[in-house]
């Protein structure tokens, strides 16, 4: 029995019928228990197991699996239409980041709790005056003793009034450029100090906040890498978010395009040659990421790939969420009433939504950029 068959045959045995085909996203944390019995079954066994991170050492949770592994794994989810038990910040930036550049105590205090979904972490980067220009962020961290005080603002940190840690850029040196005075934080979001406000976002949800920080406390052994030497870390922590978000669709969907078509628009042909088109998009992009981790596994390859996937899954992700809308037609427009299914319903809010991951994680104009300078090595 191959392994992407023994997956299989373990998820078909461990996932409840009645989580088949959910949609349900589990970030962990103190501020989102599981209270439904079918998924507290299933996140159990798969923690048991090392799945909720299975690329991960056993010593800190995971599987230990390789990348081949992870990808059977995944597509044992996908095809049995199981649930991912554990996403997020943790899980899919921190984690694989304090295992390649935490300390030992970083790790041992830090990762177990991810991996069994007892802590949840928010990623506190952009702020109201720096966005696209990151390295203008003005979060001051002063160090006192053991520990940095920290006072500023984060803005556009999603879920961030459910976590329970943060890990921060902030600004240690004011006196050097100000890609040298950076350091990698991690920031407990219990402290008084520390005030978050939710903001209101076009598809009726409230998943982004801005945080506040008024003499907040971060504890130096929980400097990741060395003080001011922030801004390469952070670049290796984007490039695994944008590793995460160019594995395929985030934004949940019940149906595939060609089954809302035959739904919706059985004989309109014109629509059809819209769904094959992107269909056939797709399937280019699924080969491109196979035939990128086998070239990834030689040394010295290189590492731009997750510009590429960043931009093209999330390009992918909004233009089928369009093509829905306008499949479903007057019904894929509802934001509340009787006269509409939940599928429906929710339509509208996903492909707004989906907009604004062509932004989050380097806008697709920055990606562009990065692929046109250091892929194609293009002029600037």
């Amino acid at each position: 029995m191959t392994l992407t068959e023994e997956l299989g045959h373990w998820v078909r045995a461990n996932c409840p019928a009645e989580l088949v085909g959910s949609v349900f996203k589990y970030g962990g944390g103190s501020h989102q228990a599981i209270t439904d019995p079918a998924f507290r079954a299933w996140f159990d066994a798969c923690f048991d197991r090392g799945f909720t991170v299975p690329d991960w050492p056993k010593a800190y949770g995971g599987a230990g699996f390789d990348k081949a592994g992870v990808a059977a794994l995944r597509e044992a989810f996908r095809v049995n239409g199981a649930p991912v038990p554990l996403s997020g910040a943790g899980a899919e930036m921190l984690g694989p980041l304090l295992l390649e550049m935490g300390t030992d105590d970083q790790k041992i205090r830090h990762l177990p709790k991810i991996a069994s979904g007892e802590v949840r972490w928010c990623q506190g980067y952009s702020e109201p005056g720096a966005g696209s220009d990151l390295a203008s962020l003005q979060t001051r961290a002063v160090a006192q003793g053991d520990h940095y005080l920290v006072n500023g603002s984060k803005i556009w940190t999603s879920n961030a009034y459910m976590s329970d840690w943060m890990f921060a850029l902030v600004r240690t040196d004011v006196d050097v450029p100000k890609q040298e005075g950076i350091s990698f934080v991690l920031i407990s979001m219990d402290d008084p100090g520390l005030t978050v406000n939710q903001i209101e976002l076009i598809n009726g949800e409230s998943e982004f906040c801005q945080v506040f920080f008024d003499d907040v406390k971060a504890e130096k052994r929980d400097l990741v890498g060395q003080e001011n030497r922030g801004w390469g870390i952070a670049k290796r922590l984007l490039q695994f978010e944008r590793s995460a978000v160019g594995e395929g669709s985030f934004i949940p969907r019940s149906s595939s395009l060609p089954e809302i078509l035959q739904g919706y628009a059985p004989g309109d042909v014109a629509a059809r040659n819209r769904v094959l088109d992107h269909e056939m998009r797709k399937a280019a992009f699924d080969l491109t990421k196979k035939r990128a981790a086998a070239e990834q596994k030689t040394p010295g390859a290189a590492t731009f790939a997750t510009s590429t996937f960043k931009h093209l899954s999330t390009r992918l992700e909004s233009d089928g969420l369009d093509i829905t809308v306008a499949l479903m037609g007057a019904q894929g427009t509802g934001w509340h009433g009787t006269g509409f299914s939940n599928a429906e319903l929710a339509t509208t809010r996903k492909m707004l939504l989906s907009k604004g991951f062509l932004i989050a994680g380097g806008s697709s104009e920055v990606q562009l950029n990065i692929i046109a300078k250091r892929v194609l090595g293009l002029p600037d």
